[in-house]
């Protein structure tokens, strides 16, 4: 579906104060494949019935790694540290995707003593086999919720607001993404049976040229571990 620019801005502001928490800046640390976007990626966090998870793609994650702690999502405030290490992914190069279980996580946070605020994207927005297979050949809004690499260092939020289709069997995003946005979550939007705007989290950003593939949410639930496909 494709809303007028209007329509989209709402949509790219909602999302902000909706899920702004759901991210976290990635880096990977020590060796890095220049190639893939300088080791640059935003992770999100996906609550599903079986746990919470963070998520993000695969090519950065090849060895270690850090999380950027933004102050919004932790608690209380000055506690946490300003990067976290993190390693254990359980990474789906098939997919293109890496996932790591949440409960590491808070672990850390308990050692350390703060704890996460968070905004976690849960299932119901989730797309599902059905909503994927509905992303066609012409073009719908697609927005990209991010952490974007300034010059200086700075990883602020950001929404791109792009295009999404379905070319040879792939859903792909139709432009090049800045530094940093591998990893993010993409959301479409369509028609609601109220007549207004339904809006499903496609998946997540790959490495790409002429624009990113997108792993989907269908086959990323399939991914995690404990999952009947898994």
């Amino acid at each position: 579906m494709l809303l007028d620019p209007d329509a989209e801005n709402d949509v790219a502001y909602e999302l902000c104060q909706l899920l702004g928490r759901a991210i976290l800046p990635y880096r990977r640390i020590g060796e890095i494949d220049r190639d893939v976007a300088g080791g640059h990626a935003t992770a999100f966090f996906y609550r599903d019935g079986g746990g919470d998870w963070l998520l993000t793609a695969d090519a950065v994650t090849g060895g270690a790694g850090e999380l950027g702690l933004r102050p919004s999502v932790t608690e209380p405030a000055g506690a946490a540290p300003e990067a976290l290490p993190v390693g254990g992914w359980v990474r789906r190069p098939e997919l293109g995707v890496a996932i790591l279980p949440a409960a590491e996580l808070e672990r850390r946070t308990g050692e350390g003593g703060w704890a996460w605020r968070t905004q976690p994207v849960v299932e119901v927005i989730a797309a599902d086999a059905a909503v994927v297979a509905r992303v066609g050949a012409e073009p719908g809004s697609a927005f990209v919720l991010a952490l974007g690499v300034r010059e200086e260092g700075a990883r602020p939020l950001e929404v791109a607001i792009e295009r999404v289709v379905r070319v040879d069997g792939v859903v792909r995003i139709t432009a090049d993404l800045p530094a940093g946005y591998l990893g993010a979550p993409v959301f479409g939007v369509e028609a609601s049976a109220d007549g207004g705007v339904a809006l499903h989290c496609l998946g997540l950003v790959l490495p790409g040229s002429d624009g990113h593939p997108v792993a989907t949410f269908d086959r990323i639930r399939a991914a995690l571990p404990g999952a009947p496909d898994a």
